[in-house]
């Protein structure tokens, strides 16, 4: 009796699921969305938390989030304390690797408008197609050679980097508050990084190391100069200008096409600290810089950059007094004049500064057609670079991440990996005849843009002559208590400096640049040149 009844109890229930199965084939309607879950979360992401009951992670109600399973009142915890476990495991993984430079910064929100029809002179690239136009963007600024615990006054470069959000995929604008960098020889660069990070015995800022890298580095002596004039200490980062440094191309049509530096000019005006101050400001609010272009916003005073081309024909760049892909020399603006393209206004702060500030990544290889990387070296070795940084901090799949995400269809066999949560559906994963993906047709043919001759060798630059010119004109160009300023604060950071031979060296390449100059910083030294 019993075996028969459990036989009929299991055959009723095969036919059961064998009825619910014939249902689901003939049910032409799609009963699940993968995406529903994520849909439903991100329409809670402006609710109170007074309009919500606690869950675990996976949405199951939970009745108390210091709760824990144990043994009794006083008895050891269980393995079974899901809520424990969950919160715990989360917390020791919240970080994501900071950045190894760039480490400490800001962002908020805006837009790029289109101010004039210069760029679309210029470049086919749809962004600038009208005036008027306005595409939505992210801005992020930061201090860049030290941590995360960075002070915002820091005497060091500032990066300011736009993600511009286009209708033909996503620009990244990677900039510095100088028009030029430390270094033209992209292999220098995680050293020089390295000589202004901790040391590696005693875990602290070497002054030793930073002038030993400079007084051994004599193209360095463009920025050095101006990092320690108060252009070092910017007051925030609303005070700022922006630069691309690295040359770019603008194209039209395959026939026409020039070079161009980007320049970005704060509206606000330029603002700097003095060395006393700026250490004042590190010790009283050391997220200055943050709270300020917070602050700003959210007052409704939303702060601007008006943004201008440089642009030379491939023939003026022939003949051009500097290599126009030298990183450490910039356009004059008595030479190649700016024109005004557009400007940038930010409007927003974020919601969740990780969510859309920490997890943003650049990248200058992020372009559409109409722009176009030169052979500047550095930008050359930037373009793998920042995305693979990217890789590393957020995963391979960092661009699906919604502050990365561009606005308009992304199709291509890239699949799979940690973290994945549109992988494109059913498409195949490659170029496949049953299902062929499209190909956009190639707007130019820039084959012949630029024809190089010469074998492939290896090379490092070799400072010379030239590189002092710019310096020059710099320390000319200071009013005089800007020329002070610079003495007092070189002495103030090559003083710490205790290699005497260091010290030196450094003072006779200002000296070159200098004698009033190069004298004045070894006196305070206690240098003899």
């Amino acid at each position: 009796m019993y075996f028969s009844g459990l036989a009929a109890l299991l055959l009723s229930g095969a036919a059961t699921i064998v009825a619910h199965a014939e249902q689901a084939k003939r049910d032409t309607t799609q009963p699940y969305n993968i995406f529903q879950g994520t849909n439903e979360q991100d329409s809670l992401v402006d609710d109170l938390s007074s309009q919500l009951d606690y869950t675990l992670s996976g949405g199951q109600p939970y009745p108390n989030p210091y709760m824990s399973e144990r043994l009794g009142t006083t008895g050891p915890l269980l393995i079974s304390s899901n809520n424990l476990i969950e919160s715990l495991s989360h917390f020791v993984r919240e970080r994501v690797p900071e950045r190894t430079v760039h480490a400490k910064g800001g962002g908020a929100h805006g837009w790029f408008e289109v101010t004039t029809p210069v760029a679309a002179n210029y470049s086919m690239a749809a962004v600038f197609s009208e005036v008027g136009k306005r595409t939505p963007l992210t801005a992020r600024f930061s201090t860049i050679a030290g941590d995360l615990g960075n002070a915002d006054s820091v005497r060091d470069l500032r990066g300011l980097s736009f993600k511009l959000r286009t209708e033909e995929g996503i620009l990244d604008w990677v900039f510095l508050n100088h028009p030029v960098f430390w270094l033209r020889d992209p292999a220098k660069f995680p050293l020089f990084i390295h000589s202004q990070k901790r040391d590696p015995q005693t875990n602290v800022f070497n002054y030793n190391n930073f002038s030993d890298y400079l007084s051994s580095n004599n193209e360095s002596i463009y920025q050095t100069m101006r990092t320690m004039s108060d252009l070092g200490t910017p007051y925030g980062f609303r005070y700022m200008n922006g630069w691309s440094g690295n040359t770019f191309r603008a194209v039209k049509t395959a026939e026409s096409w020039v070079y161009i530096k980007i320049t970005a000019v704060s509206d606000q005006g330029i603002k700097n600290n003095t060395n006393s101050e700026a250490i004042v400001q590190a010790g009283e609010n050391p997220d200055f810089g943050v709270q300020d272009l917070y602050d700003a916003i959210e007052a409704g005073d939303y702060p601007s950059w008006t943004v201008y081309w440089q642009i030379m024909t491939p023939e003026q760049a022939e003949n051009f007094q500097y290599n126009i892909f030298d990183l450490t020399k910039e356009w004059l603006v008595e030479d190649v004049p700016l024109q005004e393209i557009g400007r940038i206004t930010l409007v927003q702060n974020p919601t969740n500064f990780f969510a859309e500030i920490e997890q943003i990544g650049f990248s200058p290889a992020s372009m559409p057609y109409g722009l176009e990387p030169s052979e500047d070296p550095t930008l050359q070795a930037r373009l793998f670079a920042y995305g693979d940084a990217q890789r590393y901090r957020t995963g391979v799949n960092s661009k699906q991440l919604p502050v990365n995400c561009p606005l308009n269809p992304v199709a291509n066999f890239d699949r799979d990996g940690a973290m994945t949560f549109n992988n494109q559906g059913k498409r195949p994963n490659f170029w496949s005849q049953q299902d062929t993906l499209g190909l956009a047709p190639r707007p130019y043919n820039d084959d012949n843009h630029t024809i190089w001759t010469g074998g492939a060798v290896m090379y490092v630059s070799t400072p010379s002559e030239i590189d002092f010119d710019l310096p020059r004109i710099f320390w000319n160009g200071l009013s005089e208590q800007d020329q002070d300023h610079l003495i007092y604060n070189t002495i103030w950071h090559l003083g710490q400096a205790t290699d005497l031979a260091i010290r030196t060296k450094q003072c006779q390449i200002f000296y070159h640049v200098n004698a009033t100059l190069g004298e004045a910083i070894a006196k305070g030294v206690n240098v003899t040149l």
